[in-house]
């Protein structure tokens, strides 16, 4: 009877063991540490100690960003500020205008998409899609092909307002 007495309780104590270790084992990882919402960087091992590191969390070497040209993106939304906004994705680098209607002109309307192509400013960076839609004479909206120039011109007016922006930043 104390062989078998001893016998369980040598099962239960390595069953013990192992549930513990196994669960010690996946705290610890080689992943990248897990960026908490407050900019700290919590510590993947456990009671923060291990790898290095002192403490459970300390400042973040690199702060997130857009994941476009920051000139870029901000000299479209300043450029496109007349028209209303559909949709903008930072890190996609698309910015989705709805229909605009120009009050001189209530027959057509135009609608806008830039994609921000580059992390750089650069001319080849961006690229403008124009939409164009004329009124038939029953009043229903008719797609029309916008004018090439139409996209050339926007294009360039968002490169100029983001060198301006570029310089400005530099300058002070």
């Amino acid at each position: 009877m104390p062989f078998e007495r001893r016998f369980w309780m040598r099962s239960v104590t390595a069953g013990v063991l192992t549930l513990s270790l196994t669960s010690l084992v996946a705290c610890s990882t080689t992943k990248e540490p897990r960026t908490r919402t407050d900019g700290g960087v919590r510590s993947s091992h456990v009671f923060g100690f291990g790898g290095g590191r002192s403490g459970g969390t300390k400042a973040p070497g690199n702060v997130p960003v857009i994941g476009v040209n920051g000139y870029l993106w901000r000299a479209t939304l300043d450029t496109l500020s007349f028209m209303p906004l559909v949709s903008a994705d930072p890190y996609g680098g698309v910015i989705i205008t709805d229909w605009y209607i120009n009050p001189e002109k209530s027959d057509e309307r135009f609608k806008c998409t830039v994609y921000i192509l580059d992390s750089r400013l650069r001319a080849d960076g961006l690229n403008v899609a124009i939409f164009k839609q004329a009124k038939d004479p029953s009043g229903n909206w008719v797609d029309v092909a916008a004018a090439p120039q139409t996209e050339t011109d926007i294009e360039n007016a968002i490169l100029t307002k983001a060198r301006q922006l570029r310089l400005s930043n530099v300058k002070g």
